[in-house]
């Protein structure tokens, strides 16, 4: 058959081209390039994962960072707590001792001046008494005419004064 012929003749170097040309592309392109992108692929690849890796580490290293710093925070809060405590505790004593001191010294007045009243009550009574005996005697006398001792009348208002 001659079309095939024709064919054969027409397209066979063509064919030949096409072949020699995807020959030589796939040995410049699979053989030349392909082994360098492979190479800075798998470079790109390494520094990648150095990257990640060195990212871990340091990420460790500030966890590690501030669970120290968290523990030495615990540590100073706790002794600034205790320091705190002891203050007041010494403030509060120092309070107490005041208190006492105060409220022994106040007692101490209180029975100064609870004495000295008593004294002084004890001394108008007296003088209480010895006026109202000189008024009943006096009074018995413009009354009644009679005479009483002073004694007697002493001890009458005595009686009358204390119930």
């Amino acid at each position: 058959m001659p079309q095939i012929d024709q064919i054969a003749a027409t397209y066979a170097s063509q064919i030949f081209w096409l072949l020699l040309t995807f020959g030589f592309t796939f040995f410049v392109i699979g053989l030349g390039m392909y082994p360098k992108i492979q190479g800075t692929v798998a470079a790109r690849d390494k520094r990648i994962a150095d990257d990640l890796e060195a990212a871990r580490a340091a990420n460790v290293a500030a966890d590690e960072l501030e669970e120290s710093y968290r523990v030495k925070m615990e540590k100073d809060r706790s002794e600034a707590q205790a320091v705190v405590e002891a203050s007041r505790a010494k403030a509060n004593a120092a309070s107490e001792e005041r208190k006492a001191k105060a409220n022994a010294e106040i007692a101490e007045k209180v029975a100064a001046v609870e004495a000295d009243i008593k004294v002084r009550a004890g001394e108008a009574l007296k003088e209480i008494e010895g006026v109202s005996a000189e008024i009943a005697q006096d009074l018995v006398a413009k009354i009644s005419g009679a005479k009483v001792t002073k004694a007697a009348a002493l001890k009458e208002a005595k009686a009358a004064l204390n119930g």
